[in-house]
């Protein structure tokens, strides 16, 4: 069975991350992505550290299932290839600054007025309309800007980004929702529309039970660490070997773990009966439990917490992540064959769809320009023209040398 996206045609005009990861998981669900980069030396993030063997790990993240081609869209030519091709597809992935697509002859209005069914997909910093419209966007701006960095962190630390780009990434994932909106929708009216969203907007929407807080109660929210922000006792704990998660959400838990420490008499603590008292009493709460838990390691802890109802688990690096056996089992790493590095190990698609493990993964992010021959006499490019443009520099093809007429 093939995988769902099977047959659309995607023109990826994106940088950095949030626009590569959006499409990297379209190709990665079965569309045929075309990666565009502008010569002569392609995506900024190429030169972008940690590098393996000269090619940035950073491009390798978000660039998967998809086909790259060079070209010089600074030129004439260049400009009227991708017009050609953005015309030829079903979605066009866009995340230049406002503005920039249309001042190309790109914008959605005039694609869309030869071609009615196409899907334009664009992501900003800061949205297409208001005072903040310009501005670039770099994921910790956004994290600042949005409120997500007033929510972490501790009241010693203050404010703390989180630990990857969760505005591009976010963004990128909204975008794919969008883009799969649009497909159903145009399968209905046979009209495709112009998806939008931001690093800005993206991460608002994740602001969750902490937005409506504010919203609905007026409450400002301040970063707690790595405790639950209404519920306690539920964070992160000393053990004799390390911190360990504990997630005892309900008054039943609550007794449980007592139980389960041997300190029985806490349930009837004054300070800790009720959720709201062990709320107000968070620090001595935490320092009780400790004194117990430090008789076990973190894993000695994990499964008789699990047995008994508790959730809880280890606070792994990376090294225990890739290495733990229920990550393997959930087949989360998957191996590709790139064209320099050989064997290469990726994060992959984590779905699970009927016909992903005949099609999961197929291609190794590109080499820069290792499709554009290709790429191009699939859009109907003549093998002359190809090679015209290429002795002009308006395209390059990795493995070709440039012969110039």
């Amino acid at each position: 069975m093939s995988l769902p996206l099977a047959g659309l045609k995607v023109l990826d005009l994106t940088r950095a991350l949030s626009g590569p990861f959006s499409t990297m998981t379209l190709g990665d669900l079965g569309a045929d992505v075309v990666k565009v980069e502008p010569m002569p030396e392609g995506e900024m993030v190429r030169q972008w550290g940690p590098f393996d063997e000269d090619i940035s790990v950073y491009y390798l993240s978000a660039n998967r299932n998809k086909k790259g081609i060079g070209i010089d869209f600074r030129q004439p030519e260049g400009l009227a290839l991708l017009r050609r091709m953005a015309l030829d597809c079903d979605i066009v992935v866009e995340n230049f600054k406002v503005g920039a697509m249309a001042s190309m002859g790109l914008g959605y209005a005039e694609l869309a007025a030869e071609n009615p069914k196409l899907i334009m997909a664009s992501i900003s910093g800061f949205g297409s309309r208001g005072p903040a419209k310009e501005w670039a966007g770099f994921d910790q701006i956004a994290q600042g800007y949005s409120g997500f960095m007033s929510l972490t962190g501790t009241p010693e630390s203050g404010p703390t980004r989180v630990g990857t780009a969760i505005g591009d990434l976010t963004a990128g994932m909204w975008l794919v929702i969008g883009i799969l909106s649009a497909v159903v929708q145009r399968h209905q009216t046979g009209v495709g529309q112009h998806v939008e969203t931001s690093l800005l907007a993206g991460l608002i929407a994740l602001l969750s039970v902490q937005g409506q807080r504010y919203l609905s109660v007026g409450e400002i929210p301040q970063p707690v660490g790595n405790v639950h922000p209404v519920i306690a006792p539920y964070g992160t704990f000393d053990t004799a070997d390390g911190p360990l998660n504990l997630a005892p959400a309900t008054q039943a838990m609550w007794t449980r773990l007592c139980g389960i420490l041997e300190l029985p008499h806490l349930t009837s603590d004054p300070r800790f009966v009720t959720n709201a008292e062990r709320m107000q009493h968070r620090h001595a709460l935490k320092l009780e439990l400790e004194v117990a838990l430090k008789r076990k390691t973190r894993m000695e802890w994990t499964p008789i917490m699990i047995e008994n109802g508790i959730p809880a688990g280890p606070i792994n690096n990376l090294a225990d992540v890739f290495a733990d056996p229920q990550v393997q089992a959930c087949g989360l790493v998957q191996t590709l064959q790139h064209p320099v590095l050989g064997a290469l190990k990726q994060v992959g698609l984590p779905l699970d769809l009927a016909g992903k493990e005949a099609g999961e993964a197929q291609q190794a992010p590109p080499v820069f320009g290792q499709h554009t021959r290709e790429v191009l006499e699939s859009f109907g490019v003549n093998a002359d023209e190809i090679d015209r443009l290429m002795a002009q520099r308006v395209l390059f093809q990795a493995g070709e040398a440039v012969v110039v007429s």
